[in-house]
């Protein structure tokens, strides 16, 4: 960003980001929003930190990351829905059935949808478990995580598709 100064004192002003906004819709309308800036990184760095915890087994270090009220759409067509201890418990409940999980990050971008002010973070990655019994299995995710006023994340949406079985 540019730097002003001004009597001593130096400055820095942004640029306010570039909105791109699909204008031929090829006859359809988005429900939700067709137009998007980049967003706050600090939400991607926050989505990133998610996943190290996840790897790690303990979601408890990064807890104060989420909003009191949590939604997560999961990719088996569960949901799980309420107040972030509860929600958190069910997810590390999950967790707690696998001796490993490693992820490899493909992409991370935040975004910010102009017409609605919401803050989202997308992920790529490939997830790599390994059950109690060490079945091994992994599965390709992309998941779209939203960041309330605050900061916190109250909504995830998970989809996934089965990984390439790796090779012997």
């Amino acid at each position: 960003a540019p730097k002003e100064e001004a009597a001593g004192a130096t400055t820095t002003t942004e640029a306010a980001p570039t909105v791109a906004t699909v204008t031929n819709l090829s006859g359809y309308t988005p429900a939700y929003s067709a137009s998007f800036s980049i967003g706050d990184v600090k939400n991607a760095e926050t989505v990133l930190a998610l996943y190290k915890t996840w790897d790690s087994g303990n979601l408890d270090p990064l807890k104060g990351s989420f909003a009191d009220s949590v939604t997560f759409y999961l990719a088996d067509g569960s949901m799980i829905a309420g107040r972030r201890d509860t929600a958190l418990a069910s997810m590390q409940a999950y967790r707690n059935g696998f001796s490993q999980v490693k992820n490899t990050v493909h992409a991370v971008f935040p975004v910010k949808s102009a017409d609605k002010n919401e803050n989202w973070v997308c992920i790529w990655a490939t997830e790599y478990m390994t059950n109690k019994k060490e079945k091994k299995d992994s599965t390709q995710l992309q998941e779209t995580w939203r960041f309330d006023n605050d900061g916190k994340v109250n909504l995830l949406y998970q989809f996934s598709a089965k990984a390439p079985r790796p090779k012997k």
